[in-house]
């Protein structure tokens, strides 16, 4: 009795994974007819009926099951009066900022440590120099600054050069605070360096401007933020997630 019972579940299950891998075909084929180079991430089931969820670009979007419609756009739950498409982007930044080491980050320490942002800087942006010349305000209130490099103007630009002086410094902590005050470094302009890992990683977790700051919870609190209402942005992320 049994082993009828296992062959039709057997089936059940068989049917259900063909179904799955049709919708993903389709879905991926809707996405590829509108954006023929995108990369897509992950393709998961979403919590809107008859809607696939696809990760791209560092965005969520969402696609029907039969591939005819792409939207675009946050997904609240009502009741929770919770941003869903926000969440899910914060799980996908963690994972990704997760995987870039300490050694691969210009860590500023705070002392006694409440939060630790991970910041994606470019050397001439002024809101990134007006964050960095309150860094130690920052370490102050008990905030860690991991900053990533992120030269706006891409490869073969001055940020970009200058990303690459700030890593070849021997003291790079030093260096960034150097060349955030406007001021040449005497540093070789090329070394083994992470600025080429670090600017893709942010555009694939969706950055476009700098200073773009994202919290340990993958959220990103936006940009520029004085010392004071960083730290209870920090205290609200942390609330709303326990």
């Amino acid at each position: 009795m049994l082993k009828p019972l296992a062959a039709a579940f057997a089936c059940l299950f068989a049917g259900v994974a063909f179904a799955q891998d049709a919708t993903d075909a389709k879905v991926r084929e809707a996405i590829k007819s509108l954006v023929p180079n995108a990369e897509i991430e992950s393709v998961n089931e979403s919590v809107l009926p008859g809607f696939t969820e696809v990760v791209m670009g560092g965005q969520v979007i969402y696609v029907t099951d039969d591939g005819k419609y792409v939207v675009s756009g946050a997904v609240f739950d009502v009741a929770a009066k919770a941003n869903l498409t926000e969440r899910r982007l914060a799980s996908v930044r963690v994972a990704e900022l997760k995987k870039v080491p300490a050694e691969r980050r210009l860590i500023f320490p705070a002392a006694t440590p409440k939060h630790t942002i991970t910041v994606f800087t470019d050397i001439d942006c002024g809101y990134c120099r007006q964050f960095h010349a309150d860094i130690q305000k920052y370490n102050d209130l008990g905030i860690t600054v991991e900053y990533l490099f992120f030269p706006r103007m891409g490869e073969g630009s001055k940020g970009w050069s200058e990303a690459v002086q700030v890593w070849c410094s021997k003291d790079r902590n030093a260096a960034l605070t150097i060349a955030k005050g406007g001021q040449a470094l005497d540093a070789a302009t090329d070394c083994d360096n992470p600025v080429s890992e670090d600017f893709m990683l942010g555009q694939s977790i969706g950055v476009s401007g700098t200073p773009a700051i994202f919290s340990a919870n993958g959220t990103q609190l936006g940009g520029y933020l004085p010392p004071d209402q960083m730290l209870a942005r920090l205290e609200q992320d942390q609330a709303t997630r326990k």
